[in-house]
């Protein structure tokens, strides 16, 4: 049987065996391309004209690439699209072996081909390996799709009420820890692992084999599964799933919070999803996580007074709130909240604000903000809103699906933010576009960026006709 690589390994026939130009332009693979053109004087073109060239000779049963060594060979594979990979595998063992060196990410769909050893030894250069799927029990050919933001599975017809995933539908905790000790040892060289959280063992063995480790996704987290993660000395970027509708319903507290704290004092990124605690596990992170940049709360289910503890991240610059269902139910009197000094951004994403107490406590702890973002935020209202002024100064607004915000109400804010220079508005119907004041057509006059389309464009360049806005040099605006 003959196989045949791509047509950029070999020349047509009739031609001497040379590289592609762009392989030329390394001074290595000029001289690679000098031997392979000592081979090609051996060479006899077949008499009938062919399209390709067979990397092996199955008359002579020479391969015209033995004399490369793996590592030539290697550099040559590396230099072609990854789009080629697949079918460069096909054309013999060799490069069967070689190709799977390239590979550095993949998602696992089949339990069985990790624990069989067959993931580590036919890619062991994985940097990125996502184990979530291959942990849960579901049927692959089934038609009917749950997903969620963070986890996707299939149905089948048996399908009850009550979760997509039951517990029984998860791998027992002993196999995801010797699945990922066979990953751990074959792949030494992970950086980052998404994996159903197992026993304490698995993050010991990680952080044991794995010294390159920086990023860590835990599914179906709880209290007990973080012990191990005090090992994980390296580690930037943590990512806890606790609960979440219909898929996954573990706990972590604030003793897992506290955990993570006095392990993971390298934290620069921290996401927390259905996770619950309160002021004590914030606190616990901020004192002890130094580096800790960013923090996000998905769906939180924090105990009133937690925002009282963000004051303890010294070093904090960016904190997202999404899909949460309040922000702090019991915030407590000011003088408690006290104020990140270091925090630069805030991001609201599809949270509920009628907690008026709670939104304003935020802005009260988020006061020295510069970016603003609020997206898709349900009760965000005039007076909601009026909290906002409390940070002086923001640069950066961007507003998206608030539709209870008014024209009266953004205006009485947006114009006490003197250092404000770019402004982003769209999908907020209550805002009208041709009922513009002069003061706010002064301000656009100024903005560095502006992107103004809360419910008709239209409406907006006729009442802004004539004013200049949107004609300076050196400014973007998308009216």
């Amino acid at each position: 049987m003959s196989l045949v690589p791509e047509k950029n390994f070999m020349p047509r026939s009739r031609r001497r065996l040379s590289l592609s130009d762009l392989w030329l332009n390394d001074q290595t693979l000029k001289n690679v391309a000098v031997k392979m053109r000592r081979l090609s004087l051996s060479y006899t073109p077949p008499s009938e004209p062919d399209e390709t060239l067979a990397a092996i000779d199955h008359e002579s049963g020479l391969d015209s690439f033995s004399p490369l060594s793996d590592e030539l060979l290697l550099l040559i594979l590396s230099k072609l699209p990854e789009s080629q990979h697949i079918s460069n595998s096909a054309v013999c063992k060799r490069w069967t072996k070689l190709s799977g060196r390239l590979l550095r990410s993949v998602k696992l769909l089949d339990w069985d081909f990790l624990e069989s050893g067959r993931l580590t030894y036919r890619f062991p250069n994985l940097t990125c390996v996502d184990l979530v799927r291959a942990c849960i029990r579901c049927p692959r050919n089934s038609g009917i799709v749950a997903s969620h933001k963070f986890v996707q599975v299939h149905l089948d017809t048996s399908f009850s009420v009550g979760g997509f995933i039951k517990k029984q539908d998860v791998l027992h905790p002993n196999m995801i820890d010797k699945g990922v000790r066979i990953l751990s040892e074959g792949c030494p060289n992970l950086s980052k692992l998404v994996t159903i959280a197992g026993s304490e063992e698995v993050l010991s063995c990680i952080a044991e084999e794995c010294l390159t480790m920086q990023e860590l996704e835990l599914h179906c987290c709880s209290d007990s599964s973080l012990i191990g993660i005090s090992k994980c000395h390296n580690l930037q970027i943590l990512k806890l799933i606790g609960h979440v509708n219909s898929f996954y319903d573990s706990v972590v507290s604030d003793i897992g919070l506290t955990i993570v704290a006095q392990g993971c004092k390298r934290l620069v990124k921290l996401e927390l999803v259905g996770c619950e605690g309160s002021f004590d596990g914030i606190k616990a992170i901020g004192q002890c996580c130094h580096m800790l940049e960013e923090l996000t709360l998905h769906d939180h289910r924090m105990d009133g007074g937690w925002l009282a503890a963000i004051s303890y991240c010294t070093n904090l610059k960016t904190l997202k709130l999404q899909s949460c269902k309040n922000i702090d139910l019991n915030p407590g009197p000011d003088e408690h909240l006290g104020s990140c000094k270091t925090l630069d951004e805030l991001h609201l994403q599809q949270c509920r604000m009628q907690d008026k107490e709670g939104v304003r406590a935020l802005f009260v702890v988020c006061e020295t903000v510069r970016k603003l973002v609020l997206d898709d935020c349900w009760g965000l209202d005039d007076n909601v809103f009026f909290f906002a002024s409390n940070c002086r100064w923001v640069r950066y607004l961007s507003i998206e699906g608030c539709s209870l915000l008014s024209g009266d109400g953004f205006e009485a804010v947006v114009l006490t933010w003197r250092e404000l220079e770019r402004l982003k508005v769209g999908s907020c119907n209550n805002i009208k576009g041709g009922e513009i004041s002069p003061e706010l057509i002064s301000l656009f006059s100024v903005l560095k960026e502006l992107k103004w389309r809360p419910d008709s464009k239209s409406l907006l360049s006729s009442s802004l006709e004539g004013t200049g806005v949107g004609k300076k040099g050196g400014r973007s605006f998308n009216l």
